[in-house]
């Protein structure tokens, strides 16, 4: 299974809000965003942070693939 996060990249875009930005008001650490970047998997509770400034769910950021 892959991690994809396309999803937050589009809200990102559409809210005109930077990663820096989300970083600053979710409290997450820029090694969690540079984990998302690459689609690679983070902590449930830095995911929890981005929906709480968001206001949005899960699976409103990310999506589970497969790795085909």
């Amino acid at each position: 299974m892959a991690v994809n996060y396309n999803k937050l990249w589009h809200i990102l875009i559409d809210r005109n809000m930077t990663k820096t930005e989300l970083i600053g008001k979710a409290k997450i650490s820029t090694n969690a965003m540079a984990h998302m970047s690459k689609n690679e998997s983070v902590r449930v509770d830095v995911l929890v942070k981005i929906c709480g400034v968001l206001d949005c769910t899960i699976d409103d950021i990310m999506e589970i693939t497969s790795e085909n």
